[in-house]
């Protein structure tokens, strides 16, 4: 089954519609998994999480956007690039469903369409 991880930062305002968009994005795609939510809250959870911010979300361990070079941990908001060079605090619907359909091809056994 595929392993999907939501981690959010309280403090900021993103997460909420982040979550809702993860799991809109699940539904079109038939992907049957439970999302494993965490808060995080202090400086040791970033580093034991490797939390680049808020929301991060997790495909079978793997980011959906994964962090440059330059990226450290830290507890604070996200900021994602689109291709088109925009800035956004939420992911993408294509940034997500990307994720979801290379992780389902990558293991058959996972449940979607």
């Amino acid at each position: 089954m595929m392993k999907i991880e939501f981690l959010y930062f309280e403090d900021c305002p993103s997460h909420e519609q982040a979550l809702a968009r993860l799991q809109q994005v699940m539904v079109e795609e038939g992907v049957d998994a439970p999302i494993a939510i965490t808060k995080v809250e202090t400086e040791e959870q970033v580093a034991a999480l490797a939390f680049y911010g808020s929301p991060t979300i997790r495909i079978d361990g793997r980011d959906i956007d994964p962090p440059g070079p330059d990226m450290r941990p830290m507890l604070s908001c996200r900021i994602y690039q689109f291709p088109d060079g925009r800035f956004s605090p939420l992911p993408s619907t294509d940034m997500i469903r990307q994720a979801l359909q290379n992780a389902a091809a990558s293991s058959p056994t996972c449940t979607s369409r």
